[in-house]
């Protein structure tokens, strides 16, 4: 099992989020999370990807239980297992396409010359080789979003989370971004969580998890 959540429990102030989720995802599984707004999908997703604590319940990825890890192995673990993918790309306005890739790389202690040849092998995958020196305000949404995702890729994580991946994206780039996710679980056996209001998507998708107020349904 790549990621069991058990009974995860959330709330801000006086206000529930989230009221007992169980979920589990095997290795190499695409799976959506669909609901309304403020059905919990986010806060999910953000406690599964170690960025939120839940007031109860647990997290195991690859059988690592990571509410035990203390915030330094956490944040090093985060770093090595879970990439994420979100609906505004978080590339950083002053770096090339090339250097956004690298940045989990230097993290994670890699070398420049072995980070950057792994960041074109990927940029050149996603079909975004010809923006490497380009800064995020020169590539369309489309390239912005390939550029976020060879970033996701760049440490082999166990899992990709992604929020909203396609939700700025017209429909022929959303498209080719579904088949992306398809293409790299059947070259990586990469496993892909994915929060969605896109129908298209969760309707391909191996597996749809509903959520509503909270609770999965």
């Amino acid at each position: 099992m790549m990621l069991h959540a058990k009974g995860i429990h959330k709330a801000y102030g006086s206000l529930p989020i989230l009221k007992g989720v169980d979920i589990a995802v095997e290795k190499g599984e695409i799976v959506s999370i669909v609901g309304a707004s403020g059905a919990g999908k986010s806060t999910l997703l953000h406690i599964i990807g170690t960025l939120d604590k839940p007031d109860q319940g647990s997290v195991l990825i690859n059988g690592v239980d990571v509410q035990k890890l203390s915030a330094k192995k956490l944040s090093a673990f985060r770093n090595e297992h879970i990439g994420f993918v979100f609906q505004f790309h978080h590339l950083l306005p002053e770096f090339t396409a090339l250097e956004n890739v690298c940045i989990p790389a230097f993290i994670h202690g890699k070398g420049r010359f072995e980070a950057e040849e792994k960041a074109k092998k990927l940029l050149e995958l996603l079909g975004v080789s010809h923006r490497i020196d380009h800064k995020p305000a020169e590539m369309s949404g489309g390239e912005q979003q390939r550029v976020s995702v060879a970033r996701a890729l760049i440490n082999d994580p166990s899992i990709i989370l992604a929020d909203e991946p396609s939700g700025n994206l017209d429909s022929e780039n959303a498209a080719a971004l579904h088949q992306l996710f398809f293409d790299l679980r059947d070259k990586f056996q990469q496993t892909f969580i994915i929060v969605t209001h896109n129908e298209e998507l969760a309707r391909i998708s191996d597996r749809t998890i509903h959520m509503r107020d909270g609770v999965v349904v």
